[in-house]
């Protein structure tokens, strides 16, 4: 494990645990100055590479009964936005990286998604449903400025009529009003804005790239205005840390036009519960106990539970009473009156087949 003095400029943490796996051999992307974001200005003592995904798919299909959709695409592997409780850190050791700085500096790019999801759309055993952007990564982090992967891929999913549930903590979003404006009308998409807090000083600790809050909210507003369905996704809930701005976020939420909430549990797997205890020790030494407690109070005594039916939601008279915060405050602010449903009875393929479904 490396570890610095100080934190990196810029970074969501500064350590980088052991990988779990053999280490495997990765071609490098072109790093020129083509390819960096914005934040390559700045001066920070880490630069991000970008390296290419020969990936021959990029639809996942979902295997887990805790989660509410059955594919996924994520554009790239890995996040520049430097989350540090994000869950899906461990899944860059699959690749010969490490789930603490690699993370968020090593990026994969799959620069054929746009080909790949084409061929998966015209394969005649293709059964059209929503396709979640994205699982294990924010497909508007900063390199998306530049490489516009994602938009060119909700491109050939609007010229199928694929639906689509976006969830970003990025405004880049706004950028794709058109193509999300044509998907709206044909009821193919929602885009969910993930808020883990509205103060900008903690954000910065927590999310050190993404949008700042206020940010996200006039983002759900111009969403709105442009009859998008849109929501906030309150995540990750951190007990003894964000866990009382639930009827803040979602107040604020619903007035910027939020139609519907949901929210989210912190998970610690793997090397991320070392990651976390880290940054507590950073930023928030005199809390770090009491949140520590809380977290066990609803894992059954331990950081993490992987089991399915608990991973995301908890047990005990903690999370009970989030429960009952979140039920009652989105039931105040007019949230989730009405259950919005993508259809797929647009669906075609090329050929213009079109497929009936629901």
């Amino acid at each position: 494990m490396t570890r610095n003095n100080t934190k990196y400029h810029g970074r969501g943490t500064d350590l980088n645990p052991p990988n779990r796996f053999d280490k495997l051999y990765i071609d490098e992307y072109d790093d020129s100055s083509e390819f960096q974001d914005e934040w390559e200005e700045n001066d920070r003592k880490i630069d991000t590479i970008f390296y290419k995904d020969d990936s021959r798919t990029v639809i996942a299909k979902n295997e887990s009964p805790d989660i509410g959709f059955d594919y996924s695409f994520n554009p790239y592997r890995g996040c520049e936005h430097g989350c540090v409780y994000c869950y899906a850190r461990p899944t860059h050791e699959y690749l010969g990286f490490s789930s603490g700085v690699d993370f968020e500096s090593k990026i994969m790019v799959k620069q054929n998604a746009e080909k790949l999801l084409r061929k998966e759309f015209e394969k005649k055993s293709y059964e059209p449903k929503f396709i979640e952007f994205s699982g294990d990564t924010d497909c508007y982090q900063p390199i998306e400025r530049k490489l516009r992967i994602t938009r060119n891929t909700l491109k050939v999913c609007l010229e199928y009529r694929n639906p689509v549930s976006i969830i970003t903590k990025n405004s880049l979003v706004l950028r794709d009003l058109d193509i999300l404006r044509e998907m709206a009308e044909l009821k193919i998409v929602t885009v969910t804005l993930s808020i883990t807090t509205l103060h900008k000083d903690l954000a910065s600790k927590m999310e050190p790239r993404t949008a700042i809050p206020e940010r996200r909210l006039t983002t759900i507003k111009e969403l709105a205005n442009n009859r998008i369905p849109v929501g906030v996704n309150v995540a990750p809930i951190i007990p003894g840390l964000n866990d009382e701005e639930i009827p803040k976020i979602l107040k604020q939420s619903a007035v910027h036009g939020a139609a519907y909430a949901g929210y989210t549990l912190l998970r610690l797997p793997y090397s991320i519960k070392e990651l976390f205890i880290n940054w507590l020790d950073q930023e928030f030494p005199d809390r770090k106990e009491k949140i520590l407690n809380k977290i066990r109070e609803m894992r059954g005594g331990k950081l993490n539970e992987s089991g399915f039916g608990k991973r995301f939601k908890g047990e005990g008279e903690q999370v009970d009473a989030i429960k009952n915060l979140f039920r009652l405050s989105c039931k105040k602010y007019g949230l989730n009156k009405r259950e919005i449903k993508l259809t797929t009875k647009h669906f075609k393929h090329k050929s213009g087949v079109q497929i009936e479904m629901f």
